[in-house]
């Protein structure tokens, strides 16, 4: 039985993001009923192609996935509506059609206090922008994710994230959040209120910690666009992907392409300036190879390579079709992903056909008129004393860099105990890239990263290559209910701990793997950072200019990663509450990225179009464009720019009037969305021209105050001078010992029952907890000094090596 059975959802969505967090929860065995007005979800007749859509849309079809849909007039039925809400156990909302005009989230959550009710917003349900107009495009500029890494090339305008990453992210969240409500739900039966920022989602998925990094180091982490080298290349038969994460990867590259010489471990540069140096050299070797002979030696190199999908070719990937990655859609019989994650036992719902409009209506108008749920606004479910929704969860965090520690993040501010493995030999590898030198004084503790990816956790430092610090760690294991590792799935074969071991240690633990590339499958054991897994799944393929070769958005891969297995762990954590059982959590990194890069392969599949790049453009709005205003950055550079993102008819006529109705824009053939594309080019000029004259807040105030979606395109280190960031408590300051007290970013909403704080402890030293973790396995002080004195354990990089060396 699903984990979710019996547990019954209402959908007033409208929009990716909340059709994706119900569909999650469909996933996981959830009633999911879909309230539409009778005109139905605008989803239903979309195509990110603009291929006709008759009856409903592919990607409609693929959300909608074994839900219900009835149809509700908000005129007429507000008590069915009400009636409906009574019922169930939860809501999803979002702002956009007429229904989530009528019920709004503060009054649902009043009328139903026993519901948790899910808002998703583009700025929050409360603060100085929460009635301002956004879009996707708009939110990722105002999130810094624009030029946050530093993508693309100075000779350009900056380029977006392109597909509509920003929804399913967001939606992902927005489950998880509901999952993380119902742990509250379920132990005291009152309901809350989840209020879900998408800008904020934004942050957490499209940059790099990067407040903390600038506060605590003096330095942001990009100052300019640089391509990655090679990155997305053009190979003698078509586009592969290799990239360089570490040092000793890019020293990997130089033997590979023959050029030793390049070496030089004591260089002054980073490996990406080192890289760009000589990116000529480094093409012409890439041009005169074939895609697979260059995988076939990246791979033996262990340098993380991937060949760069589509809609057109993914499917025919040998890795995707040995993993069986993609399924067909039960109703109209495309291709689409499945799912996310996979468990043993398997307990996730095969997708059922989408609902017609209305399809349940009578069914459910039926159960409501028998039940006579009348509403009253005392029939109130008491709220107990409050606690932390994972309280008294432990979680064994064997995770390192982004996609693993984020999940576990966000377990350890909501509550869990969370134990955070490292080894003195190999810590973390987020402590090593703060560009810190090794002369300064506990370097290792200096990185930024590590310490916002690590609050409230526990820190202990194991040798597991020896078999006292394997036996340690399955002392841990005993004691853990959860057991989180990201390492390419040979490591966990060395040491000896599998599902099977795992299990015996104690039979209820679930262990939760995040492996690149999967379990299985031809590419098992490639290294995966973020930009080959978005090369994979067809993210980077979207992003970019179309005369260019793709871009790599080089932030999705990880934190995408993370939330859809934090959503995997919800679902295992319910059906051991209902079971007992343990389970076995596959969340691979690839997976969670062709998820939600769905729509390419769906476009091509139920219509034969190929999604394309098209730079700053993008299906949803028209026109929708950077443009550079007059402002000088805080660099020196004349490269300051503004989003603008007109998604309807009437923002097109706002915008005009704002603009003081200038004789090319009163043109009627602008008037609707098709001609405004058909003459992007003219509009483009025009409005180019109106705003480098003008600084860019004055472009905001002028646009926005007429309802214009409109943003700044913001340096990702400036986060915490938007307004609505600072209402909202998005950033805390946290102390450390050897670091200053810096802003650190939360997590993305906000739950009616607390916590007001979630950043309580810093992120641990490195072996900051051995001697208490250890006495509470039971080891005496002197097997802790044995334990120290041979290297198993330490608080400094290289113990285990001076240990050996006395």
């Amino acid at each position: 039985m699903a984990p979710l059975h019996g547990y019954t959802v209402i959908d007033l969505s409208s929009g990716i993001a909340g059709a994706y967090c119900t569909k999650l929860l469909a996933d996981g065995g959830a009633r999911v009923v879909k309230v539409e007005s009778p005109q139905g979800d605008p989803l239903r007749r979309w195509s990110a192609s603009g291929a006709p859509t008759e009856t409903d849309g592919a990607l409609f079809s693929f959300l909608a996935c074994s839900k219900h849909s009835v149809v509700a007039d908000p005129a007429t039925d507000m008590d069915f509506v009400n009636g409906l809400l009574a019922s169930a156990d939860a809501v999803v909302w979002s702002c956009g059609s007429a229904l989530a005009d009528v019920f709004s989230p503060l009054e649902m959550h009043r009328r139903h206090p026993h519901l948790v009710v899910t808002a998703i917003t583009p700025f929050g349900l409360t603060g100085p922008w929460r009635d301002r107009p956004a879009t996707e495009f708009t939110l990722q500029a105002w999130s810094g994710g624009i030029v946050g890494l530093g993508r693309g090339s100075p000779d350009r305008a900056p380029v977006y994230v392109g597909g509509q990453v920003g929804e399913y992210f967001a939606g992902a969240y927005a489950s998880a959040a509901t999952l993380t409500a119902r742990l509250r739900q379920i132990d005291g039966g009152a309901g809350e209120l989840v209020d879900l920022s998408m800008l904020e989602t934004a942050i957490l998925g499209l940059t790099y910690y990067p407040v903390t990094y600038f506060e605590m180091l003096g330095r942001p982490w990009r100052d300019a666009r640089k391509l990655t080298v090679p990155g997305v290349a053009r190979a003698k038969d078509g586009l592969v992907d290799v990239g360089c994460g570490t040092a000793q990867q890019w020293f990997d590259l130089c033997a590979m392409t023959g050029h030793q010489e390049w070496i030089d471990e004591d260089s002054p540069l980073s490996i990406t300036e080192q890289a760009n140096e000589k990116a000529g050299e480094i093409y012409e070797w890439v041009s005169s190879h074939t895609v697979d002979e260059i995988r076939e030696l990246a791979t033996a190199f262990r340098i993380p390579n991937a060949p760069v999908a589509n809609g057109a070719n993914i499917t025919g990937l040998d890795h995707f079709q040995h993993r069986h990655t993609f399924t067909t859609n039960p109703r109209d019989g495309f291709c689409q992903p499945d799912h996310p994650y996979r468990t043993t036992p398997t307990f996730l719902r095969a997708p059922q056909p989408a609902p017609r409009l209305g399809e349940h209506t009578a069914q459910h108008r039926s159960a409501i008129s028998a039940r006579s749920c009348a509403l009253s606004d005392d029939n109130r479910a008491e709220i107990t004393a409050e606690r932390l929704p994972f309280a008294g969860l432990r979680v064994l965090d064997m995770t390192t860099f982004w996609a693993g520690p984020c999940c576990t993040h966000y377990l350890a501010m909501l509550g869990a105990d969370v134990i955070h493995v490292e080894s003195t030999g190999k810590p973390d590898g987020t402590r090593l890239i703060a560009g810190i030198p090794i002369t300064e004084e506990q370097w290792w503790e200096r990185s930024p990263i590590f310490s916002a990816l690590n609050t409230n956790k526990k820190g202990v430092t194991l040798d597991l290559q020896t078999s006292a610090g394997r036996d340690l760690l399955r002392r841990l294991i005993a004691t853990s209910d959860v057991i989180v590792e990201n390492f390419t799935p040979r490591v966990l074969d060395q040491i000896g701990v599998d599902f099977a071991t795992v299990q015996e240690l104690r039979s209820d633990a679930i262990l939760l793997r995040m492996p690149g590339f999967g379990l299985d499958g031809p590419w098992r054991d490639n290294p995966a950072f973020a930009y080959v897994i978005e090369a994979a799944s067809g993210l980077s393929w979207l992003t970019g200019y179309p005369d260019r070769n793709p871009y790599e958005p080089y932030s999705v891969g990880d934190p995408n990663a993370g939330v859809h297995a934090l959503n995997a762990l919800l679902l295992a954590l319910e059906h051991r509450r209902r079971t007992g059982q343990g389970v076995l959590v596959e969340a691979a990194m690839v997976d969670a990225a062709v998820n939600v890069a769905a729509e390419q392969v769906i476009e091509y599949s139920a219509y034969g179009a190929l999604l394309e790049r098209a730079g700053n453009r993008g299906p949803t709005a028209a026109p929708q464009n950077l443009y550079r205003t007059a402002d000088v950055d805080e660099f020196g550079r004349l490269d300051s720019w503004i989003a603008v993102a007109v998604a309807t008819d009437e923002q097109w006529a706002a915008m005009c009037e704002a603009l003081d109705r200038p004789a090319w824009a009163t043109d009627p053939a602008l008037a609707t969305a098709a001609g405004r594309r058909a003459q992007h080019d003219l509009i483009d000029e025009h409005l180019g021209a109106w705003c480098e004259r003008r600084s860019g807040d004055e472009i905001v105030r002028c646009l926005w105050e007429a309802g214009v979606p409109v943003a700044k395109v913001m340096q990702p280190h400036r986060q915490t001078e938007l307004a609505q960031l600072a209402f909202r408590g998005f950033f805390e300051h946290v102390e450390h010992p050897v670091n200053p007290a810096v802003p650190h970013s939360t997590v993305p909403m906000r739950f009616s029952r607390g916590p007001q704080r979630l950043h309580r402890q810093p992120a641990p030293l490195l072996g900051q907890h051995n001697h208490e973790l250890l006495t509470e396995l039971g080891l005496t002080d002197p097997e802790i000094a044995e334990l120290e004195a041979d290297g198993i354990i330490g608080g400094a990089p290289g113990a285990a090596r001076k240990a050996k060396a006395q």
